[in-house]
């Protein structure tokens, strides 16, 4: 994995963090609001390995009646200035290439963070903390597999594209986080069970590629135009 420093991790504390990430990544091509989020969590829980549900289950019981699910919108809930560029990472137009330096200065964009937070929880720190990389990491592998949290600054991750969905106004970001999956009328768990019938591409463990990943959907797209911000044109398919 690029740039994620172990420390004093066990061999099999690190492949469980792998088993983790490996869950997360697979399940994370369905995010991104608060019940993206928890269906990515759900389905992230059902792929892990026994010995690695063991170990998330110990950290998420400091907390009593949380679940993984519970706890992957936490994020958001203790966003502030410090740690709200640690949920996106903004890349070049033209090619979608991730440079830590020019893109992550000081380590604030959500590639590093979750490499950050990946080797508190394969640490031998106090538990404690290791659930709250747990719930930075949860949150954090989702949102970068969310385009709009990985694409041009000018985009302004589609905050600025007012539209019409469903019969009401909205955003492009607001639309792709929550307004897609909120329009099926399903609960988080049967939208978990029943995207767990599909099939997932293979995943890979390098944030870095993940985010140019997310880049290039939004630069394939011909109605996401960011040079002209004032007209967007978004065709929604039921």
């Amino acid at each position: 994995m690029a740039a994620l420093t172990v420390g004093k991790a066990t061999a099999v504390t690190m492949r469980i963090v792998l088993s983790l990430v490996l869950a997360l990544l697979a399940a994370a091509a369905h995010a991104w609001g608060t019940q993206g989020h928890q269906v990515v969590a759900l389905l992230a829980e059902q792929q892990l390995t026994p010995k690695a549900k063991e170990q998330v289950l110990k950290l998420v019981a400091l907390e009593p009646g949380a679940t993984l699910a519970s706890i992957s919108t936490w994020a958001d809930k203790r966003r502030n200035r410090t740690t709200g560029p640690w949920h996106y990472v903004n890349l070049p137009r033209d090619d979608c290439t991730y440079g830590a330096q020019r893109d992550c200065p000081d380590g604030n964009c959500v590639v590093e963070a979750i490499n950050r937070q990946l080797a508190v929880l394969a640490s031998d720190a106090p538990d404690e903390k290791r659930l709250t990389a747990l719930k930075y990491v949860v949150h954090f592998v989702a949102d970068v597999h969310q385009p709009l949290h990985a694409c041009y600054a000018e985009a302004r991750g589609g905050n600025t594209y007012q539209l019409q969905a469903f019969g009401r106004g909205t955003n492009l970001h607001a639309l792709w986080d929550s307004g897609l999956i909120g329009n099926l009328g399903m609960s988080s768990e049967a939208l978990a069970a029943k995207l767990a019938t599909g099939k997932v591409g293979d995943a890979s463990l390098d944030m870095a590629h993940a985010a140019e990943e997310s880049c290039r959907v939004v630069g394939g797209a011909p109605e996401f135009d960011t040079k002209s911000p004032d007209l967007l044109i978004f065709r929604v398919v039921p």
